[in-house]
């Protein structure tokens, strides 16, 4: 069963991370936990944000999970992006060779992959948390 957004909330745009299921869940758990605080789409993906825009981010299952707030947003090439934004991405080993290597399979299967394409490279901050994950309270 699916549980509303909080009026103060209903009017921000929302999303999910990655590209499967499996993908948004676990990437909404790093955020929840404190983990990931960065995250990179491609510039002309829809979702281009800007500092102080607020997102509801949803899991795997579209339901919503918890409210970010972007805190910067900077322009790169894939081959520019360095270690320090690869840790606040939060996944894996949190290394720039994980990084490179999961970010290269997922653009890939989008069909965009290039070493030199332009990222938008977001940075964020948790707001609200919504519930403790899936099948809660059932």
């Amino acid at each position: 069963m699916s549980k509303p957004v909080p009026e103060r909330y209903r009017h921000l745009r929302s999303f999910a991370f990655g590209d499967s299921p499996a993908l948004a869940d676990e990437l909404v758990e790093l955020v929840i936990r404190g983990i990931k605080t960065a995250t990179c789409s491609t510039e002309d993906e829809p979702n281009i944000s800007t500092p102080g825009e607020r997102w509801v981010v949803l899991d795997g299952g579209a339901e919503p999970r918890c409210v970010i707030e972007t805190t910067g947003v900077t322009y790169r090439r894939f081959n520019e992006v360095d270690a320090a934004f690869a840790y606040d991405e939060g996944e894996g080993d949190r290394s720039l060779a994980h990084w490179r290597c999961a970010h290269q399979s997922y653009f890939g299967r989008l069909g965009r992959y290039s070493e030199d394409m332009m990222l938008m490279c977001e940075r964020f901050r948790l707001i609200e948390v919504f519930s403790d994950g899936p099948g809660e309270g059932s």
